[in-house]
């Protein structure tokens, strides 16, 4: 008699997780597909005679990620002429994987372009890839005083000790970019740690037995 009301039990509850998981798959191949067709859609808009357009489409496809569009988009940029797109394009790329083409993100901080340059760097997920350009001796000077900023934004507790030593550094500009950056993230790092601190205790209730 157990094991026939272990069974009956099992198939009941077979027959509740089913549909549950099977609604979680189809909504995540529904997202799929919506990326998907965002995607595509964005791909199309490459191709305007318009630079905003091509631009904004760049930039959405980087939003997105979508690998998808990897290749055609490295095809665009090799036939595009207008620098703020070239730009978004690069970024999009890195967005998609393709490490190399930060380098020309950064690059593009000495240039007229160093505000859009800026905004794409400071949605990084991570402080870590810009850290190389502080070190580098080829770096210029204008690049580096913007990655400072940047890191001010983006920094955690490893990037106050990398920003450090350009306190002293003999260019007034990039000196105070880093003491900026560096009260930014002490501020941030400041306010977490408070925040854990006063956090209110959950205190579960024990059950009666």
């Amino acid at each position: 008699m157990k094991i026939a009301y272990a069974i009956a039990a099992f198939f009941f509850l077979s027959l509740c997780v089913a549909p549950t998981l099977a609604q979680s798959s189809s909504s995540t191949s529904d997202e799929a597909s919506d990326v998907r067709a965002e995607g595509a859609q964005y791909a199309r808009q490459l191709s305007s005679s318009a630079p905003f357009a091509r631009q904004t489409a760049a930039e959405g496809l980087a939003r997105l990620a979508d690998v998808e569009q990897k290749k055609m988009v490295e095809g665009y940029l090799l036939q595009e002429k207008e620098k703020r797109v070239r730009l978004a394009l690069n970024w999009a790329l890195y967005r998609m994987g393709k490490a190399e083409t930060l380098f020309q993100v950064v690059r593009d901080l000495d240039s007229g372009r160093h505000d859009q340059a800026l905004e794409y760097l400071t949605q990084l997920d991570s402080p870590d890839p810009l850290y190389l350009f502080l070190i580098q001796d080829n770096t210029p000077l204008k690049v580096k005083l913007h990655i400072v900023e940047v890191l001010g934004d983006l920094g955690n507790a490893e990037t106050v000790e990398k920003i450090k030593p350009f306190v002293d550094h003999y260019d007034p500009g990039v000196s105070a970019a880093a003491k900026t950056a560096l009260a930014q993230i002490e501020h941030r790092l400041a306010d977490s740690k408070t925040e854990g601190q006063t956090r209110p205790r959950v205190v579960t209730k024990a059950r009666e037995p």
